[in-house]
């Protein structure tokens, strides 16, 4: 059974439609979690943890990919319930050129400064050389980053859903396969990691390219693009929301890495980076969960479908809620046994990042409501308040949070950060919804 954005949506149906973004960003985060894997046991802590000090500058290139990604896709959803499908294509196709263009730039300028980035971003002379070689190739790459995370977010809207899902294994897959290739058979280290991930990206940013050009059957494909740069601004401020989470990111595995270097040298920004990888997966399930359904509630909002909007956002919430608690609980469980895997026969690094797991791990029950207004906002074109949600979150909250509580309280304070800053801005998400029933009428 095909499922359409305009279909009546039950919680059967989000599921069906929803899985795949689901998997899709569970899988994207395990295959980042298998290059851990493999630096960790095979080429060393030390390299671990230049990866975490290279990771911001690959995810400020991504940043600008998901701000005209998931900005330009809610566009394009809207103008789609419009009923404007010849616009929504020209549209898709002038900011799928935009992403391009921006991205071949990026890309440029940050493997000529890669040794000041690496510098600026916390390297120590110990791991500098690290982070330089994996730097160079990973960031090459950056241009393929930001071609595949925006079309994971148009195959949703192209109602082939299953098509990112498909892309996004295969780029996994590929990944892995190549991870042990290069790092085990032909003993590559960092490097052979850094361009196993790029070939990844490849398959992800460049195969989708020729279905979007080749005639289909969805609602999407290239044609000649209409440049209105009315939409594309609309479609950046739009996007700004996750633009301002990727770019946050960015900033707090900084901070991460400098105050975990202050407090526990290389060890300590190989635990941060434990953790963040087991982070990834969790907050994947309601990320997916948030994209996939993003591009259905821009389109009855586009449909002017307000029982529609008000069936989604109460299962969207309820969904949430059930996700949210499952996801702690497993946490709490899982933290142990999983943080071994990593850590080896580092018995310090083993306790450090166990005892951060289980303190990290309580804003799970809190971040998948965050996460979901934001997107929520972001899917309704209104691009401020999403960013506003993000913005406090992680620009004011999450960072202030790691600039104070590791000065009062040590490493317990890192740890912390989240939590509380998760619990503020909750408030404000709640605050936001409140104020604009009214006008959008989800409930």
């Amino acid at each position: 059974m095909k499922i359409q954005l305009s279909d009546h949506f039950n919680y059967y149906r989000m599921f069906r439609f929803t899985l795949p973004t689901i998997v899709m960003m569970v899988f994207s985060s395990l295959y980042v979690i298998v290059d851990g894997l493999f630096v960790s046991n095979i080429v060393g802590s030390d390299a671990l943890a230049s990866i975490n000090i290279i990771y911001p500058a690959i995810m400020v290139i991504g940043a600008f990919g998901f701000m005209l990604g998931m900005g330009g896709n809610a566009e394009v959803a809207k103008t789609l319930g419009e009923g404007r499908t010849k616009e929504a294509r020209q549209y898709f196709t002038m900011i799928v050129l935009a992403i391009f263009l921006l991205g071949t730039f990026l890309t440029v300028i940050s493997i000529i400064f890669i040794r000041p980035i690496s510098y600026f971003l916390g390297a120590s002379d110990r791991l500098i050389e690290y982070c330089v070689d994996y730097g160079r190739v990973i960031l090459f790459g950056g241009i393929l980053f930001m071609l595949q995370v925006s079309f994971q977010s148009f195959f949703i809207t192209a109602e082939r859903p299953t098509y990112a899902m498909a892309f996004s294994l295969a780029a996994g897959f590929t990944n892995m396969i190549l991870d042990y290739v290069f790092i085990v058979v032909l003993h590559m280290g960092i490097v052979g990691a850094a361009w196993a991930t790029t070939c990844g990206y490849a398959v992800g940013g460049v195969i989708p390219l020729f279905y979007f050009i080749a005639p289909n059957k969805s609602l999407l494909r290239f044609t000649k693009p209409a440049f209105d740069f009315k939409v594309l601004l609309h479609s950046a401020v739009n996007g700004s929301s996750e633009m301002v989470a990727n770019l946050s990111s960015s900033l707090t595995t900084w901070l991460y890495n400098f105050q975990m270097m202050r407090l526990a040298g290389e060890d300590g920004v190989a635990a941060i980076t434990v953790i963040l990888y087991l982070i990834f997966v969790f907050n994947a399930i309601v990320m997916g969960f948030s994209f996939g359904i993003s591009p259905v509630i821009g389109f009855h909002y586009g449909a002017d479908n307000r029982a529609e909007l008000q069936n989604l956002f109460r299962r969207c919430l309820r969904v949430t809620a059930a996700v949210s608690v499952t996801m702690v609980l497993l946490a709490q469980i899982t933290a142990a046994p999983v943080t071994d895997i990593f850590c080896g026969d580092n018995e310090n690094l083993r306790e450090m990042t166990t005892y951060g797991m289980h303190i990290y791990s309580t804003a799970f029950l809190l971040c998948g409501f965050n996460i979901f207004g934001s997107s929520l906002f972001t899917a309704l074109c209104n691009g401020k308040i999403s960013a506003a949600i993000s913005f406090t979150r992680t620009l004011v909250m999450e960072a202030g949070m790691l600039l104070l509580l590791p000065f009062l309280i040590g490493i317990t304070g890192v740890w912390l950060a989240v939590p509380i800053a998760e619990a503020v801005t909750l408030v404000a998400v709640i605050y936001f919804i409140i104020r604009y029933r009214d006008r959008y009428g989800y409930y």
